[in-house]
């Protein structure tokens, strides 16, 4: 696994080694947004291999590794991003570790630029708790575009179905805020397809999923949710937040 803290340099491609102007590539994402929107999620992702290469990525909370194990299927050896934001379950940091030992991806582990003591000495402890905003965008939103850097698309897992901020998540489409072309291959799919995908597949999920956690981010952060709830209920529950920033 190769860890990144994001003040240094990361070991993804350069971005002298970028070869489409960011007009091209937005073109490019709303023109396959409209040829894709029918697309299974594999030929989604094999797409995205063919046209990037290397310049491609997943990112992966590691909630499940649905789409690292997709996307491993359409390019073996996928570079597979993922946040060590420092407040992260065991159970999130496990996940990470099985994904790595048994598929054919390549980790990449970012790090905020402060560990979670330097941030308390800097802002105070809690910080997630007085200005969630701020702590996702230290921690998540800053690591995440730098981390990028390099690349010139990236895939989520984003769902349609997730909530009412993600209902019209394209396929593909222009990420505006980091400049690359933003892949959700399973934007579609409920959570009934996601799990005959994990069943049939014998994919990795984070344990938490059957503990009681619909959704699963930072410690702090994160509680079980009720029968009935919304699958984000638990995530910066009592706060109109509802997302950390990386994708609104």
């Amino acid at each position: 696994m190769t860890t990144v803290r994001t003040d240094r340099s990361a070991t993804a491609p350069d971005d002298s080694e970028l070869s489409l102007r960011e007009a091209e590539l937005k073109a490019l994402a709303e023109q396959a947004g409209r040829d894709l929107e029918d697309a299974s999620a594999l030929e989604i992702l094999r797409w995205a291999a063919k046209t990037f290469g290397k310049r491609f990525c997943v990112t992966s909370s590691m909630e499940d590794a649905v789409v690292a194990h997709l996307a491993s299927r359409a390019m073996p050896g996928v570079d597979v991003v993922f946040l060590d934001t420092g407040y992260h379950f065991p159970e999130t940091i496990g996940t990470r570790d099985a994904v790595e030992a048994v598929m054919d991806v390549r980790v990449l582990t970012l790090t905020p630029k402060q560990t979670v003591a330097e941030q308390d000495a800097e802002y105070g402890p809690g910080l997630h708790d007085r200005d969630p905003d701020l702590c996702c965008f230290l921690r998540k939103v800053k690591p995440l575009q730098e981390g990028l850097a390099g690349y010139e698309a990236w895939a989520t897992g984003l769902r349609r179905d997730e909530s009412l901020t993600r209902a019209n998540t394209p396929v593909v489409g222009w990420d505006d805020k980091r400049r690359k072309v933003k892949i959700s291959p399973i934007a579609r799919w409920t959570q009934d397809d996601v799990d005959a995908y994990v069943t049939e597949h014998g994919v990795l999920t984070n344990p938490l999923l059957t503990d009681g956690y619909a959704s699963v981010g930072c410690a702090p952060c994160t509680r079980r949710v009720a029968e009935g709830e919304d699958a984000r209920a638990g995530r910066w529950a009592g706060r109109a937040k509802t997302e950390c920033g990386l994708h609104g």
